[in-house]
């Protein structure tokens, strides 16, 4: 849609446009639950141009997310999320060629056992892509960790979750324990190693980059939360 506002202002986490407080697409008043995240998404509308580019509101869309799909009932919303625990891509390894199978162990086994220590949980990991059951134990701890999030939180892991293919990822990057682009570029390991190796074409590429955006974007709307 065209630009219908001049003046974008907060209140106590509410957005403004000219006065007028901002609704979700539900119309649910768009309240955040801090100040930098209001600011933060206050700064999206005034940036936008003379038409309203959704593309460029990642932290509006997540805070939309947050308040009309998931508050509304957050641990359905959480239970496919959790469900990455049973197929999570650090427990899935190359059988060849070593030099992929040792970049794998030096990349995953770190943030596993940081899971171990955390969780107090144990991992089964396998060579290719046949599923193979977790610990139940693993599971329920796992899902209980996502259980403790805020409907802002959990709107922010999905897509974290969902695009890295990793709950322990996506885990260890709330917690601080790994930076958002290490922990992209960790969960498509695979992908890079044969980029580097074989090279790739642009649509390959364009595809990884907007899913990094979206991924980086919604690792920066968690550190707006605290």
């Amino acid at each position: 849609m065209r630009r219908f506002y001049t003046d974008v202002a907060t209140n106590d986490g509410a957005i403004l446009l000219d006065g007028r407080p901002v609704r979700t697409p539900a119309r649910a008043p768009l309240v955040l639950p801090t100040t930098m995240l209001a600011e933060a998404v206050a700064a999206e509308w005034r940036a936008q141009g003379e038409t309203i580019d959704p593309r460029a509101m990642p932290l509006t869309g997540l805070a939309n997310a947050a308040i009309d799909r998931v508050a509304p009932d957050p641990a359905a919303f959480a239970r496919p999320l959790a469900a990455y625990g049973e197929t999570d891509l650090l427990c899935y390894r190359a059988d060849a060629p070593d030099d992929l199978v040792a970049t794998q162990a030096e990349a995953w086994d770190p943030l596993l056992a940081w899971a171990r220590r955390r969780y107090d949980v144990d991992f089964v990991v396998t060579v290719g892509i046949v599923h193979v059951a977790q610990p139940p134990e693993t599971v329920l701890r796992l899902a209980a960790a996502l259980g403790t999030c805020d409907a802002f939180a959990l709107a922010a892991l999905s897509p974290l979750v969902t695009i890295g293919g990793s709950l322990v990822a996506a885990l260890a990057l709330t917690e601080g324990a790994i930076a958002a682009d290490a922990a992209f570029d960790l969960t498509h390991l695979d992908e890079l190693w044969q980029v580097e190796h074989w090279g790739e074409d642009a649509l390959a590429r364009d595809t990884r980059e907007h899913h990094r955006a979206d991924f980086l974007a919604a690792a920066h709307f968690l550190t707006l939360l605290h």
